[in-house]
């Protein structure tokens, strides 16, 4: 059984401001950054700093210099894995959560409490991402299966379906104020692959 530690990246401007950032490359701002050596440094001190023998991340620049960041402080070179990139909303990426909401408030709700029901305009279904997060974890598990715990950083809302598909949780759910730079250790099942997510 494979392990996976799953590290959010730190904070961007958008998410400072509430914004929907998607696939658009948005630099980490200076809290961000300052978050992120902290993290570092933290995982460093930890006894998990000796047993992580790889760390991955997805595209995209507040990802990738949060993944360079926390390798420096782990002795690991990120190895980017582009099927994890985040989830493409479309036309609500650089939309403020709030303007979502006043210009739909049943659909905004809908969003927040069953993503996967929603598509947002000219953007990606939780469907097309999962499949995605499916294909980049198929080579991972195979590679790491032997107990290894490997580092994946990942941007939100990605980082909660690929937490999702490996706790083999169906029930995938947004918040209005996603978390940046935290941390979670997960045991991955056995029989991920085979059995599949509902």
């Amino acid at each position: 059984m494979a392990q996976v530690l799953l590290i959010r990246p730190g904070a961007t401007i958008y998410d400072e401001q509430n914004r929907v950032q998607g696939v658009l490359d948005i630099p980490l701002s200076d809290e961000g950054r300052a978050r992120v050596s902290r993290l570092a440094e933290e995982l460093a001190e930890t006894p998990d700093a000796e047993t992580i023998t790889a760390l991955y991340c997805g595209p995209g620049e507040s990802v990738l210099k949060s993944a360079e960041i926390i390798g420096r402080a782990l002795g690991l070179r990120p190895r980017r894995i582009d099927e994890l990139r985040n989830l493409d909303h479309g036309l609500w990426q650089g939309l403020q959560v709030e303007e979502i909401r006043r210009r739909n408030t049943r659909l905004f709700r809908q969003w927040m409490e069953d993503p996967r029901t929603i598509c947002p305009p000219q953007g990606e279904t939780i469907e097309d991402a999962l499949d995605r997060v499916k294909a980049a974890f198929k080579p991972l598990i195979r590679r790491h299966q032997d107990g290894e715990l490997i580092g994946l950083v990942v941007g939100e809302p990605l980082a909660r379906l690929v937490s999702c598909f490996l706790r083999k949780t169906s029930r995938f759910q947004l918040d209005e104020q996603l978390p940046c730079c935290g941390c979670e250790r997960i045991d991955v099942p056995a029989d991920l692959l085979a059995s599949g997510f509902s």
